[in-house]
This record gives C-alpha cells, structure tokens and sequence, in this order.
C-alpha cells in the first residue's frame, strides 16, 4: 500500500481544527490563568525561582497550567550538580540558527513558537495535525535532572520538564508495523538564519529517529520547559525530545513531525558522516570518535586553566537502566 507522506508544513483540511473549538480552549486556560492571578499565585514564578539565575518568562497558557501540578524532581542525577541556567542557555548545537556556541542564544528570538503544530503520521492509526498543547497526555509534567552528554565531548546536567514520550505513543496508537519513530525539526529559513547560508552542509530540515522499544523507555521525555520555566528558543522550543543514554544530538530541538514508520529512518548526522555518527549514538568511552577519545568528558561549567574534566560513563551513567536494549548488539558496530 501506497502512503502518501505529506511535505513538512502540508495538512489535510479534515486535520485541521476548527477555528470555534481551538478559540474556546483558549480562553478557557486564559480563564484559569486570571484565576490563578486573582489568587495571588504564581506557578510559574515560584517554580523559577527553584534555581539560581532564572528569571521567569513569558509563557503560553498551556505551559502555566501545567506547571502548576508539576511532579518536581521525578528523576534525579544523584550526585550531580545543576549546570547553571546561564550556561545551558548559551552553549548550544543548533545549527539552524548557527555554527557558533553563542549563536543560537543571539538569534533564536526569530522563532515564532505559539501557536505550534505538530504532524503525526505514517504507521499510526491516530494520524493529524495536532496543536501542541493537544499532544499532552492527561497525567502531569515531571521535572528530570539528567545528565546530557555531546559527541563533542562536553556534558551538562539539567533539569527537564516534560512528559513520557511513551505516553504519547500510547496515545497516538501506533499500528504492529511501525517499528521506528522518524522526528523532523523546523524548517523555517526566514526565522532561521543558520539555514540560510551557502556554506551549510546539512540538507535540511535536520531529521532525527529513534527505534520503538527506546521512544517507549521510560527515560525517554519530551521536553517542553527546563529549569522551572518554558524552553528557550535556543534551547529546542517549543517541544524536543530527550534522550538521556545517547549523545545529544540524537535529542531532536523544536519539533514539527513525527512519523511512525517501519524502516530505520536516514538521520542527518548519520547520512552526512556514517563513520562519525551511527544511528545508535550511546554514550560509549570504549569507542571513539575517529577524532577524538570519548573516554573523557569536560563537565560545563570549566575554564582553560580548570577545565571540570571527568570520565565518561557508559550509556552515560544510564546502563543500569537501558543496557538491556543494546543485549544482543556490538556496541562497538552498532555506534
């Protein structure tokens, strides 16, 4: 059988919904919102201030609602010290905005990110456009401190606010036949200025996938908020996903599409160097980067003359939980 995959932004009109329905709920959260207001009470702010340094944002209404029934600290990095807001915020990958480390904090203010929708296909029997507030499941967010580790080497730990991505899943009803999950970011090249440019390698938009089993682990989290507050644009707003096992650029920022398909997907980092980036992407410090050693990583915050450096873990401190997945597998072929 023949599916038609639509291209990114395309939508059927029977997906699409209606202007009364999607008017009401908002102001029916803005209700809630004015509520709470009147109440002298602010979830928003009072989770923000949970950490150094983070002032609150403006945030839509969907996100202040949900914060207000936060499951707080569901999962915990013992042992580990919070990387601070400012340099979670302001050292990043995303090349859609840049090549620079501070790039994406200068120019991701350009995204525009309410409202945002999301395409659901492929294998799945709940197929659509979805707003975004609509993809939540029922239960509430969780905040999870995880440790992220970069193929380049440098790691962070920082506090997620999110839901399963299984239970979206779960939600969506995937049909026996989707063995992979295909995630596609933004492509916007008016907003995004990274993409603009002639020297950039990447075919965009930057793709991304998981295999079924580890999208339905239960580490595995979409992100919509760290540190008490919304996402910032920089780091993968509105919705990313997060993968804590496996180097972060397999953790796809501001996603628009997510496909439910039966053949591996061809990811970006992937097809653009195979010998560098594998579909798996573990956390590994028994195989390198055929450039540089992932036995050791620089835990941010560092300077020059104390650069934090420490051993990398395998599947980044996480093996206890998902090496089960990887049992019958050459970690050392299947990168």
């Amino acid at each position: 059988m023949l599916i038609k995959i639509p291209v990114s932004g395309e939508c059927r009109e029977a997906e699409v919904t209606p202007e009364a329905v999607y008017l009401n709920r908002r102001r029916l959260l803005q209700g809630t919102l004015l509520s709470v207001a009147a109440a002298g009470v602010s979830p928003f702010a009072r989770s923000a201030e949970r950490y150094e340094g983070v002032d609150p944002a403006p945030a839509p209404a969907w996100f202040t609602e949900k914060l207000a029934e936060t499951r707080w600290q569901a999962v915990v990095a013992q042992g580990e010290a919070i990387t601070p807001f400012s340099d979670a915020t302001h050292y990043n990958n995303f090349y859609e905005f840049g090549p620079n480390k501070g790039d994406p904090a200068r120019h991701a203010s350009a995204l525009k990110i309410e409202p945002w929708t999301v395409i659901v296909d492929g294998e799945v029997d709940k197929p659509g456009r979805y707003f975004l507030e609509d993809l939540f499941p029922p239960n509430r967010l969780e905040e999870r401190i995880y440790r992220l580790r970069c193929v380049e080497a440098w790691s962070m730990v920082i506090p997620w606010l999110g839901f399963p991505l299984a239970d979206l899943i779960r939600q969506l009803q995937p049909r026996s036949s989707a063995r992979y999950i295909r995630f596609e970011t933004a492509y916007r090249p008016e907003e995004m200025r990274g993409t603009r440019s002639g020297f950039a390698l990447i075919d965009w938009p930057y793709v991304e996938g998981l295999r079924m089993d580890e999208a339905m682990h239960p580490l595995t989290l979409l992100a919509v908020g760290m540190y008490g507050r919304v996402l910032p644009n920089q780091n993968g707003a509105p919705l990313r996903l997060v993968v804590p096992w496996k180097y972060g650029f397999k953790s796809i920022k501001s996603i628009v599409r997510i496909s439910f398909v039966r053949d591996q997907p061809a990811t970006t980092w992937q097809t653009m160097a195979p010998r560098e980036y594998g579909f798996y992407a573990n956390v590994n410090p028994q195989v390198s980067h055929p450039r540089w050693s992932q036995a050791r990583e620089r835990r941010l915050p560092g300077s020059l003359f104390k650069p934090n450096l420490r051993d990398t873990l395998l599947f980044n401190g996480y093996a206890e939980q998902v090496a089960g997945l990887y049992g019958a597998m050459d970690l050392g072929k299947d990168y």
